[in-house]
């Protein structure tokens, strides 16, 4: 890869997914008219689970303003690659890989996923990580692909699983529930 391909913004085919209940998603690249869909999908799911880093008030909390400036960050940018999963129209969920650019840590990936509930087990979250995942495999010099998981998120963890990934390590009390309560976060790995 040479140093004018580094400089380019990352960018995917879109890909169109059956979902197991026969209809169509449609997996592609964030778009700068996504902002007000990819808003409104966030405030949505933090209500639908607990196992977002978000609270609903801070989803509350975020403008218009702020998403259109993250989701042109994502368009322009050659370390990270956001998909969105559009189901009739509407955004159904998301995921993200961010790469480092740092010498160090060149080696290593991260990953985050998430989709609103009526979505769950149709199949769109494995067809977004075989997507994160072959981006990972086509980017030079990475090794490993990073995620974690809020203690009981069983789901989430059988589809990290089913993908591969395994728990490497564990961040005791790492989120504060809104009771009060602490749970872990496990870091989860993929060796490609």
């Amino acid at each position: 890869m040479d140093h004018a391909d580094k400089e380019k913004p990352m960018k995917r085919e879109a890909r169109i997914v059956t979902m197991k209940d026969g209809r169509s998603c449609l997996l592609r690249p964030v778009r700068p008219e996504d902002a007000a869909g990819l808003l409104n999908y966030l405030k949505q799911s933090t209500r639908e689970t607990p196992y977002l880093l978000r609270t609903p008030e801070e989803a509350d909390a975020l403008t218009m303003e702020m998403e259109e400036r993250f989701v042109e960050r994502m368009t322009q940018s050659e370390n990270e690659l956001m998909l969105v999963a559009e189901v009739e129209g509407q955004v159904a969920g998301n995921c993200q890989i961010t790469f480092s650019p740092r010498a160090k840590t060149r080696h290593r990936a991260t990953i985050g996923i998430a989709l609103l509930k009526p979505y769950w087990a149709q199949g769109i979250g494995t067809a977004m990580f075989e997507e994160l995942l072959d981006e990972a495999r086509h980017r030079e010099g990475v090794t490993q692909v990073e995620l974690e998981f809020v203690e009981g998120n069983s789901r989430a963890r059988a589809l990290y699983e089913k993908m591969g990934f395994r728990v490497v390590g564990l961040h005791p009390d790492a989120l504060r529930q809104p009771d009060g309560t602490l749970v872990n976060n496990y870091l989860m790995m993929l060796k490609l």
